[in-house]
């Protein structure tokens, strides 16, 4: 991707997203100052393929930053067209499916989802409950072999960034038939588990199905009918009141072994001509939780059938940590006067994993108790973990204390759960093949590279609405505006902050060691503090700080701040 401008005579085409070298145009065209093009450059000559927009307009980089990351958008016609066929024509079932449109149902998801992959259904019986998990049966519209099964395979996820959504199968099957849209009759894989008044799994018991959601409930409604500032639609309101209590069980019972990370995520707003207006930093509430942890029990359910059957899928996994990355943490952590478990000589993989989830409920609860820092000490602890990743062979996942994980729950969006589903209802004897071994593998480390390729678009993306956002905020409000933040990382060139205003403190920049005078700043041992070689003055991970913003990048996403 690239930006036009003149220069003399010329019209100079440079690359906006990535450095390199600048080019000519091969001929005379007309452009707009600012336009952003779609380029192809050779021996210093550039060819436009694609008009993209203006370099000023928040809608059209992100756009642009997500078209030269994918390089492509939309689907090709004849997928297009086989998703359209096979919409009308779901595999057969083996033995038929079990209707369950009669179950009061419901879905719980962010107000601007369109893919329901999942619905909840359940009852009172006896002292327990008998509880309904739906997820929509992709795998009866995606068949092994098919065009769009390599589309799926290819794309490996669907891909949001804050202007649009790349999804993994065409809006037929992700928007339309796979999708538990309420009052429409939908094909399902249910997983059906009855657990005890105190929340045991007495029975579990998996088969295809057919449902009908009720009631479409967003995360936002859910979190205020908990406050009791509205009512619950009838249709829902004793089995989400069950739900509600069976999942603060779950939640209890989980809560030792369980990483406690602060996180939030950026919502953000435009306006008709592709301007970035608002945003607000959505927060895990009682509603995320909720449908969470219902998730989470079915995941496992799940793993734990194919790994004792031994059916080849692919596991979500989450390695213990590395001993010595444990106890760097400690010592970082020491570094910040942060409350930290002892580490015992001889330290091992699972002692280290125990320590590393003491450690981010004992920071978290020192951040709660200082004001600050929640989010600086939290990733201190998640760089000293291995990343989770997908895996053809089970090797628990640390963060959630779970011996089998997969995931199962999101088939529309993730392929990995599709091969999950293919593994389950091949064991069941519901019309499936088991997946290859060799298939599985590889789709295990393709599917984990495209997850990161989708995370790193996702983040920076964010970063440029942001920085939308903050010079929208500084050209109303002016430049001489002082923010509150805190310090989210340091590096020898400077340190990072966090700060508020529109995004709450969602906006983030860099202060130069250079901008900080009087002193000369270098990055401590434990890499967690800035230290002033004269005065001792350290500016540490999650100290509170003032700052002033000297510049902004939009179509980069960059921010230079200043103390103040």
């Amino acid at each position: 991707m690239a930006t036009l401008e003149k220069r003399g005579r010329f019209t100079v085409v440079r690359p906006l997203f990535e450095s390199g070298e600048q080019a000519t145009l091969d001929r005379k065209v007309r452009f707009r100052t600012g336009q952003i093009a779609w380029a192809e450059f050779a021996g210093g000559r550039a060819r436009i393929v694609r008009d993209l927009g203006q370099i000023d307009n928040a809608t059209d980089v992100s756009e642009a930053l997500t078209l030269e990351r994918l390089r492509h958008r939309g689907f090709r016609k004849a997928i297009e067209e086989e998703a359209a066929a096979a919409a009308k024509a779901p595999a057969e079932v083996p033995g038929g499916r079990r209707d369950l449109t009669a179950l009061p149902t419901f879905t719980v998801d962010p107000a601007t989802a369109r893919d329901f992959d999942d619905a909840v259904s359940a009852e009172r019986e006896g002292d327990g409950v008998r509880i309904w998990i739906h997820i929509a049966d992709v795998a009866a519209y995606v068949r092994p072999g098919s065009g769009l099964e390599a589309e799926a395979a290819r794309r490996a996820n669907s891909t949001y960034v804050p202007t649009s959504v790349e999804p993994m199968l065409p809006l037929a099957l992700s928007a339309g038939v796979c999708s538990l849209s309420p009052g429409e009759d939908r094909l399902a894989v249910t997983t059906e588990m009855l657990l005890s008044g105190s929340g045991e799994v007495v029975s579990v018991a998996w088969y295809r199905s057919r449902v009908l959601s009720d009631a479409r409930l967003d995360y936002d409604q859910l979190d205020r009918i908990f406050a009791g500032r509205e009512r619950p639609p009838a249709v829902a309101a004793e089995p989400l009141e069950l739900v509600r209590a069976l999942s603060a069980m779950l939640a209890d019972a989980r809560s030792g072994g369980t990483l406690e990370i602060n996180s939030t995520e950026p919502s953000f707003s435009f306006d008709d001509t592709g301007q970035v207006t608002g945003c607000t930093a959505e927060s895990q509430t009682e509603a995320h939780r909720l449908i969470e942890q219902l998730m989470v029990l079915t995941n496992e359910r799940v793993a734990k059938l194919l790994e004792v059957k031994r059916t080849p899928t692919l596991y979500r996994v989450h390695e213990l940590p590395d001993p010595d990355r444990i106890g760097h943490l400690i010592d970082q952590l020491a570094s910040l006067d942060l409350p930290a478990p002892p580490v015992p000589d001889g330290m091992g993989p699972s002692q280290a994993g125990r320590i590393a989830v003491e450690a981010s409920r004992s920071v978290a609860g020192e951040a709660a108790r200082r004001g600050h820092g929640a989010t600086a000490y939290g990733s201190l602890v998640l760089r000293s973990l291995k990343p989770a990743r997908y895996c053809e062979k089970n090797l628990g996942h640390a963060g959630l204390g779970s011996d089998a994980y997969s995931h199962f729950t999101s088939p529309i969006r993730r392929y990995a759960d599709l091969i999950v589903h293919r593994g389950l209802l091949a064991e069941l004897g519901q019309g499936e093949r088991a997946p290859d071994p060799g298939g599985v593998a590889a789709a295990a480390v393709h599917c984990s590279e495209r997850e990161r390729e989708a995370t790193r678009l996702e983040r920076d993306a964010d970063d440029v609405c942001a920085a939308f956002l903050l010079e929208r905020e500084l050209f109303e409000g002016g430049w001489k505006q002082t923010f509150d933040g805190e310090v989210s990382g340091v590096i020898g060139a400077g340190a990072f902050v966090t700060f508020g205003g529109e995004l709450g403190e969602g906006y983030e920049g860099l202060v130069p060691v250079r901008k900080m005078r009087g002193d000369r700043f270098d990055l401590n041992l434990e890499e967690t503090a800035l230290i002033g070689g004269k005065s001792g003055r350290a500016i540490r991970f999650g100290d509170p700080i003032r700052v002033t913003v000297e510049r902004v990048d939009g179509p980069r996403g960059r921010v230079d701040l200043e103390p103040a």
